[in-house]
């Protein structure tokens, strides 16, 4: 006699049991393709699944492990039909001419995106979750993921991020430990190969870093270029997807913001915001009315109170996920 599945919750019951995890699950499926949209995508598939299956839950693992499971298998067949998702520094060499004209945007790339703190757990009753969604959020992190197979991806995070067993991932991926653990190492090997800088890649523990991001902000609304290079590191970094081109060195940085993008104090008006555990700004751009326009997401990356790397996303399209208006009106 075949085994009668149970029936499984109605709708609200489901809601209660599986909406405590959904923040956390869309941090992970985010760490899996780097896409806060594409994560909001496998987040909905990732239930919808559940939802269907659940009179197949046994309860021998927990409800998270499970939720888990599935959402790593939903990403990992997503990532079958995608392209990684890189930033201009992992395509070529930086620009050599900073004052020069830039190339065209490349909207046919899929860009790496980054990722709203909001969206973050919150709720200090819930250690657990709170901890395994902010692990592993950095920029520079998520941006090395790319770089690794599908599988070594899940296996890293969910082994060096999440904490997993090795069997708990050999079980999800239907091998052996043996296999896992081998598949951690050629990936932990790889993504140091891929990581920029070490120091990218730990958590930010620099309480200056507020500090830091509002004098590199009013440096940028008065268009004050020699006070703003004077905040970044000689190596510095900037890049602007989905512009291909990206510089390096303070002096060419300050060239190419001097040639390109402040012309003239109140151009620009950048509103604090935080996205991937990192100190970052939303900048908008003043238009001949006076209005100033959603412009791009700056992320800064820093060190020892210097700014190691700026990552501009200019794109308006990832305004909405950071509860961002598109227009902001001209001061008073």
């Amino acid at each position: 006699m075949s085994a009668v599945a149970k029936p499984g919750p109605d709708q609200a019951e489901f809601a209660r049991l599986t909406d405590p995890f959904r923040s956390e699950l869309l941090a992970h499926c985010y760490r899996m393709l780097g896409s806060v949209h594409d994560a909001e995508d496998q987040v909905q598939e990732t239930l919808l699944r559940a939802w269907r299956s659940f009179g197949q839950f046994e309860g021998r693992a927990s409800l998270r492990t499970w939720l888990y499971r599935i959402a790593t298998n939903t990403c990992l067949r997503a990532i079958e039909t995608r392209r990684r998702r890189p930033l201009p520094s992992g395509l070529g060499q930086p620009g050599d001419n900073p004052a020069g004209p830039m190339p065209a945007a490349r909207s046919e790339v899929p860009w790496l995106e980054p990722f709203p703190d909001a969206l973050l757990p919150a709720d200090p009753s819930d250690p657990a979750s709170i901890a395994a969604s902010r692990a592993g959020i950095r920029l520079a992190f998520i941006a090395a993921l790319q770089y690794l197979p599908a599988r070594q991806r899940a296996v890293l995070i969910l082994r060096d991020v999440l904490g997993w067993r090795a069997s708990e991932v050999a079980e999800l991926l239907g091998t052996t430990a043996t296999a896992t653990n081998s598949a951690l190492q050629r990936a932990r090997s790889q993504l140091e190969q891929a990581a920029p800088r070490e120091d990218e890649l730990r958590e930010p523990a620099d309480p200056g870093d507020l500090a830091l991001l509002d004098r590199y902000a009013t440096a940028f609304e008065n268009a004050d270029i020699a006070t703003l290079t004077g905040l970044l590191r000689d190596d510095v970094v900037l890049e602007m997807p989905p512009l291909p081109a990206w510089f390096t060195g303070r002096e060419n940085i300050g060239r190419f913001l001097r040639s390109h993008v402040l012309r003239q104090p109140g151009d620009f008006r950048m509103i604090p915001i935080h996205a991937n555990g990192q100190p970052a700004l939303a900048a908008y751009r003043r238009t001949p009315g006076g209005t100033y326009h959603a412009n791009g997401i700056e992320i800064l990356t820093t060190s020892a109170s210097r700014i190691t790397r700026v990552t501009a996303f200019l794109d308006p399209a990832l305004f909405p996920p950071f509860a961002l208006p598109p227009t902001l009106p001209s001061p008073t």
